[in-house]
């Protein structure tokens, strides 16, 4: 009976405790449904240009097609007459209906030289031709030259050289396809490829010289002098002496051509001597020729001469002269350095000699006074005309330019052959240049 209890109680109490589990369960589930989710426990939502990002603006289109050069030269704009064809090339090559040209700039060329522009074309089937369009410093407006076959390159422009002229040269290069339309390739004639044209150093130095002389090459010039040494004695056959008057008279005419390179300039001169002058008498048996005519003198001469440059400031002239003098025919040389400005201060040391008429040794020196004046002294050693003895001379020049071409020297001086003889000397010439 007591057990019976007990398991009845126990029993009991069992099920109270599993009606207060499944109680307490049912609470916490419906707990469970009635509360909201926490942020926590739920994703949090992403920001919105994350969720949503706006689409980027899409790049605007280059406003005109470019291509490189063979080089890989950074891309160059096209002109806006070709922009509707130049479509650019892919890295690899050209697709098929897209003709490409390749081309290595150049950056210098010597003036005075043809100027030629090499290329390849690849796809030259679709191109109705290919040009190169060129401007210089003197002719400023664009010319076009078509690329022609060559061996020497598949294809090749050439500018001629009487256009290539210091300083520089420009140019651009394109292409005409078979319906008319042009493609840039390289550069474009608003911004064209410039190629320096270095100036030729004798080039220069003739234009600055033919600059300075007014572009006058050519000189005229028409002289005459009169030159006396007092008296002067010599020998008779007697065997005494006699007092001679020694003086003459010069009057002569040149022509000179200046190329102002090498051969700074040349000249031809022409001229007649007479006068009386102390002959020696061992010198004074020509055939024909009489005791009175012995000291009678003369020359009839004609001597080129051409002047070089060793330096710009040192250059050297010579001279062969030939000549009839009283006694017969006779040949003479001469010579001269030249120190300082051809054209304008300068020293000159030379020397003349003709067979039987003399020698003569002489320096000058000019200076430049004033644009139109330059003044010049001299010292002559001379032994002409045939004389016995040396005579010394100190002369002047003073030479005016007139302008226009024209000018007029100037001379006078003083010379004697001893101490207690000499004489006055005066002269006058005219010249023009053109």
């Amino acid at each position: 009976m007591v057990s019976t209890r007990i398991l009845v109680s126990a029993t009991a109490i069992v099920l109270a405790a599993g009606l207060v589990t499944g109680a307490a369960r049912a609470q916490g589930a419906s707990t469970k449904a009635a509360t909201p989710v926490a942020p926590a426990a739920a994703p949090a939502p992403a920001p919105a240009p994350a969720v949503a990002p706006a689409p980027a603006a899409a790049p605007a289109p280059p406003a005109t097609p470019a291509t490189t050069s063979a080089h890989g030269k950074t891309p160059v704009e096209s002109t806006p007459a070709a922009s509707a064809a130049a479509v650019p090339p892919p890295p690899g090559g050209a697709l098929p209906g897209h003709p490409r040209l390749h081309h290595a700039p150049v950056s210098v060329t010597p003036a005075h030289q043809p100027f030629l522009v090499k290329a390849a074309i690849e796809h030259p089937e679709l191109v109705k031709r290919a040009l190169l369009v060129y401007r210089t410093a003197e002719q400023p407006e664009p010319r076009e030259l078509e690329f022609r076959r060559s061996a020497a390159a598949p294809y090749i422009a050439e500018v001629p050289e009487s256009e290539v002229l210091p300083t520089w040269l420009e140019y651009a290069v394109e292409l005409e396809t078979l319906d008319g339309a042009r493609q840039v390739v390289f550069a474009s004639r608003d911004h064209m490829h410039r190629v320096q044209v270095p100036d030729d150093l004798a080039d220069a130095r003739e234009r600055a010289l033919l600059k300075r002389l007014d572009g006058r090459r050519s000189v005229f010039f028409a002289s005459g002098e009169y030159v006396a040494f007092g008296s002067s004695s010599t020998q008779t056959s007697t065997g005494g002496t006699s007092s001679v008057r020694d003086s003459y008279y010069r009057i002569e005419a040149s022509y000179t051509y200046r190329p102002l390179r090498l051969v700074t300039q040349f000249s031809l001169r022409a001229g007649v001597v007479r006068g009386r002058s102390p002959v020696a008498l061992s010198e004074s048996q020509a055939p024909g020729k009489g005791p009175d005519d012995r000291f009678k003198v003369g020359l009839n001469y004609g001597a080129p001469s051409v002047q070089l440059r060793l330096a710009d400031f040192v250059h050297i002239e010579g001279e062969f002269l030939t000549s009839v003098t009283e006694v017969g025919y006779s040949l003479g040389t001469g010579g001269a350095f030249l120190f300082g400005d051809p054209y304008g201060s300068k020293l000159t040391l030379g020397f003349e000699t003709i067979y039987v008429f003399g020698n003569r040794f002489y320096s000058r020196m000019d200076i430049v006074a004033s644009p139109r004046i330059t003044v010049s002294p001299m010292v002559e050693v001379t032994n002409m005309p045939h004389a016995d003895d040396y005579g010394v001379r100190l002369l002047g020049e003073l030479d005016f330019n007139a302008g226009a071409g024209f000018g007029i020297a100037l001379r006078g001086g003083y010379q004697a052959r001893t101490f207690t003889e000499g004489g006055p000397s005066g002269g006058l010439g005219v010249r023009y240049a053109f």
